[in-house]
């Protein structure tokens, strides 16, 4: 009930995780990254706790392969888990359990990775990574024009209600990490694209906001001096 990518910027480093689910704040369960390591999404009846593992297997200097194959041999369940791995080299790998929901489907491209279960059609995570190899600019545009494409080819077999991106660059706390949690009408992808397109100036100055405080422009929000 998710479709998703892990992707990496060449140009800068940066790493992000893109996801929509039919379920409740699938962000918040299933986004996992971290500045030097990778980016990993780990869903279909989420276990949480394989994110961390895989990037502390990656952040050890191990590729998104080694990575994806520890928590084959030391994940609970793992015939019921669907885990989508990048890691510092852009090198992508992908679990998908047996067990996975309905239509269930990966795809793998240059510095990207998608996958998905109880799809309306195999063809999402394949257009999810030709958007995101078709589009250009900062990553977080990126990961929004490719989950557009993986939502106009389909997307899930039924409405998607939560969505959320999260990227990291180089400070050890995600740049960015906004989320539509529950959304009745309207699309959440749509919700997590406008709070990007609203943080996405403000993103370095937040960085600048917690390293050198004295450096740091105002927005003019009350107390803000």
């Amino acid at each position: 009930m998710t479709f998703s990518l892990v992707a990496r910027c060449a140009k800068t480093g940066m790493f992000g995780v893109a996801i929509s689910s039919s379920s409740p704040a699938v962000a918040a369960r299933c986004s996992h990254a971290r500045a030097g390591a990778g980016a990993v999404a780990s869903q279909n009846v989420t276990d949480p706790r394989l994110g961390p593992l895989v990037l502390d297997v990656m952040g050890r200097g191990m590729s998104a392969g080694e990575a994806i194959a520890e928590v084959q041999r030391s994940g609970g369940h793992i015939d019921y888990r669907q885990v989508l791995a990048i890691d510092g080299q852009g090198r992508t790998a992908i679990h998908s359990g047996p067990n996975s929901l309905g239509i269930w489907t990966q795809a793998e491209g240059r510095d990207v990775a998608s996958g998905g279960n109880l799809l309306a059609n195999e063809s999402v995570p394949a257009a999810i990574v030709a958007g995101f190899e078709a589009a250009d600019g900062h990553l977080g545009d990126r990961l929004i024009a490719a989950m557009r494409e993986g939502l106009a080819a389909g997307g899930e077999a039924g409405p998607v209600h939560s969505a959320g991106i999260m990227i990291v660059d180089d400070v050890p706390w995600p740049v960015a990490d906004l989320r539509c949690d529950w959304i009745d009408e309207g699309c959440p992808i749509e919700a997590v694209a406008r709070a990007w397109e609203v943080y996405k100036p403000q993103l370095r100055d937040y960085v600048t906001r917690a390293l050198d405080p004295t450096r740091a422009p105002s927005y003019g929000v009350p107390g803000d001096e």
